[in-house]
């Protein structure tokens, strides 16, 4: 189960929102599976379709996270048009096994759905998300 505070779920539904129409990207650093940080990330490829994390931000991050010895907790990213669940090339680029993976989909703009999930070699499978 994926634990979150309230405010980092609202952040990164106000970044999906404020990036739409393209994908948002980001990440929450955690320490002992808490969330500690949320990182608002660019996405290099500024498109409805994909996202990737610019790769300057990227090292800044990660640089950032291993000066407080945190870890990618979850990499978030938001589908402007489609529902919350990993597409194949979200499946394809999901280079961090150990980390959740979360959505937040815009489908229904004034409604966002958001869930997580763990991506392993390909197996995608869904967990819980609890708001603290």
């Amino acid at each position: 189960m994926l634990k979150l505070p309230e405010k980092f779920i609202d952040e990164m539904i106000a970044h999906a929102r404020e990036e739409a129409p393209n994908e948002c990207c980001g990440i929450v650093a955690g320490q002992d599976g808490q969330a500690v940080k949320l990182f608002r990330g660019r996405n290099a490829e500024a498109s409805p379709y994909l996202y990737y994390l610019d790769k300057d931000q990227l090292f800044e991050i990660h640089r950032e996270c291993d000066d407080n010895g945190w870890e990618f907790l979850a990499i978030y990213h938001s589908h402007t048009k489609t529902k919350a669940y990993p597409s194949p090339t979200d499946i394809d680029q999901a280079y961090w096994p150990e980390s959740y993976y979360v959505i937040i989909s815009l489908r229904r703009r004034w409604h966002p759905t958001k869930r997580a999930f763990r991506i392993v070699e390909g197996v995608v499978s869904e967990e819980k998300i609890r708001a603290e």
